[in-house]
Parts: structure tokens; C-alpha cells; sequence
């Protein structure tokens, strides 16, 4: 983290704060990842967002006049902000290493994508696929961060996990790109994601699971 702290908004700490076990973790483990702290007012960014460019993850905050950053922090569970942060954090550690590995957008071996549904136009049929293959991995992303939760923080497993099934469902439009909640209720027993030593191994196979009830 190269960010001044005299530089960043008492949220911006407050965010860093939370998040600073993953990426360190991140660190030990030689994966390429920056913190970016957009200092523009951002009022329509998401609060934490991942980028990827010149092989390096960005964890990009958009907090500055976004009243969404802190309406998550309030959002948190109560006692268990530091852990839903890192959880948070973790879940784009699952994009970046899907980025790092080139698997971007791409299925698992065996799997082949569904196609859009033939009366829409050529314009909605992309829009469709590039939502489908974002919410793939947005699945992936939510299981990477639960296998943080469960190696690092196994007694606080259900609370998280209710709270991200909670988050997941606010406003929610079946099948949009943050619809999670076929891999979430796969993975309501922290043992589904098995002992891997690897959050990112330990997400595969629900993720696979999730894959096959979507009918990719």
C-alpha cells in the first residue's frame, strides 16, 4: 500500500484498514495487486471495484462523494466489520486471479456456454452473454471470499455468509450480473468448500456445482 495516510479520507482508512490482512496476504504470496484511491468524487462508482492493467491487479476505492461507500460500511454486520471488509477484499483477489491466470470470461474444462435466447437482437445476445459471463465470475469472486472466511475466520462463517446472502439479495434481478445466490446456497456449509490449502482451489468445485445447476 503506497497511500499516504494523511492523504485519505477517514472512510478511505477506515476501508484499507479492513482489507489490510488480504493484502498482505496477497503480498506474501507474490500476487502483483496495488491499492488505487480514485480522488475525483465518484457519486455512481462501486466502492471497491477491481482493475487489471500492465499484469497488476488494482483494488480501486471510489469513495469520494459516493454515498454508496458509506452506506456498505454501515451495512457490515455489527462486530464483525474488519472480517466482512476482508471478505470484501478477498472476493476480488478471486478476480484477479482469475485476470492473472487469463481465465478471465472463460468456463472450466468440460464446460460449454449456453447461447442467448434467439429472439433478441444481435445488440441484446452480447449484452446477455457478457452478463451471464459476469456473473460467473462474480459467483466465483463470492466462493473465493467465503473460502477466506473459512480458513481465516471459521466461526464467523455463518453470520458472513448470511450477511453476503443478505447483500446479495437487496434489489435484487434474477440472473443480473450480481445474482450469486445459486453458488451462496451451495456453499452455506463452509465444509462444501473442502480443505484446499488455497481459497481459490477451495472455490472450484461449488463454483463447478454452480455451473452445471445454470446449465453451462
Amino acid at each position: 500500500m503506497n497511500a499516504h495516510a494523511a492523504t485519505l479520507t477517514p472512510s478511505e482508512q477506515r476501508w484499507i484498514a479492513g482489507m489490510t490482512p488480504v493484502l498482505l496476504h496477497a503480498k506474501t504470496t507474490g500476487m502483483p495487486v496495488d491499492i488505487v484511491v480514485q480522488p475525483q468524487d465518484a457519486p455512481d462508482a462501486a466502492p471497491l471495484a477491481l482493475g487489471f492493467k500492465d499484469g497488476r491487479c488494482k483494488l480501486v476505492l471510489s469513495l469520494r462523494g459516493n454515498a454508496e461507500g458509506e452506506a456498505t460500511l454501515a451495512r457490515l454486520p455489527a462486530g464483525l466489520e474488519d472480517s466482512a471488509l476482508e471478505l470484501m477484499a478477498a472476493h476480488e483477489l478471486g478476480h484477479c486471479r482469475r485476470y492473472l491466470d487469463g481465465a478471465w470470461f472463460h468456463l472450466p474444462a468440460g464446460f460449454a456456454p449456453s447461447g442467448a435466447p434467439a429472439d433478441l437482437s444481435p445488440d441484446l445476445q452480447r449484452a446477455y452473454l457478457a452478463m451471464k459471463s459476469t456473473r460467473r465470475e462474480e459467483g466465483y469472486g463470492d466462493l473465493v471470499a467465503l473460502g477466506w472466511t473459512a480458513q481465516r475466520h471459521p466461526e464467523q462463517y455463518a453470520a458472513l455468509h448470511a450477511w453476503l446472502v443478505a447483500e446479495r439479495g437487496r434489489d435484487l434481478l434474477p440472473g443480473s450480473h450480481h445474482d450469486t445466490l445459486t453458488w451462496l446456497q451451495l456453499a452455506q456449509d463452509p465444509k462444501a468448500l473442502g480443505s484446499a490449502p488455497s481459497m481459490f482451489e477451495a472455490a472450484l468445485p461449488i463454483w463447478r456445482a454452480g455451473l452445471n445447476i445454470d446449465g453451462e
